[in-house]
């Protein structure tokens, strides 16, 4: 189901929605979590973003097995992937709570200690799950173009054009 469109390997495709939403989402969570006001302005869309970022990740795993089965298993971007979707969703619901929490505070001044707390560990997410991104990603591009790279030189490519 998950294999390609028109010749193109859906996971080059939806890979890229979980790849920018999941770590714009991070931001807005930190934005959230360290500053009430943010929470009015960008709550709703942060959860958003994470939540199409969650599903875009698990679609990518799927999708990225069934790419492998035409061009191999690169071993540590597959050891990424398997946890990359786990992480991701962590992260939306670990995010859906707090906003949901910290929504109900009057005003959204005076956060309780605990909230406060909460949102540190929200924060530390963020940035894990930012990191995560980052290491899958690049382990992906380190497959898919490693070789290509190391078998041209810069400036050797005729347009047909």
């Amino acid at each position: 189901m998950f294999d390609s469109i028109n010749g193109v390997p859906i996971h080059a495709l939806i890979v890229h929605v979980a790849i920018v939403l999941i770590p714009l989402s991070a931001i807005g969570a930190i934005l959230i979590a360290a500053r009430p006001k943010a929470l009015r302005l960008f709550g709703a869309a942060t959860v958003i973003g994470a939540a199409v970022g969650a599903v875009a990740s698990v679609i990518s795993k799927t999708s990225g097995q069934n790419l492998s089965q035409r061009v191999g298993w690169p071993q540590e971007h597959v050891d990424y992937g398997n946890i990359f979707p786990i992480a991701a969703v962590a992260f939306l619901l670990l995010l859906v709570v707090f906003w949901l929490i910290a929504r109900g505070v009057p005003l959204n001044r005076n956060r309780p200690l605990w909230l406060k707390v909460f949102g540190a560990a929200l924060i530390l997410a963020a940035i894990g799950i930012t990191y995560l991104t980052v290491l899958t990603g690049f382990s992906g591009a380190s497959a898919t173009w490693t070789k290509t790279i190391e078998n041209t030189q810069p400036g050797t490519f005729k347009s047909t054009e």
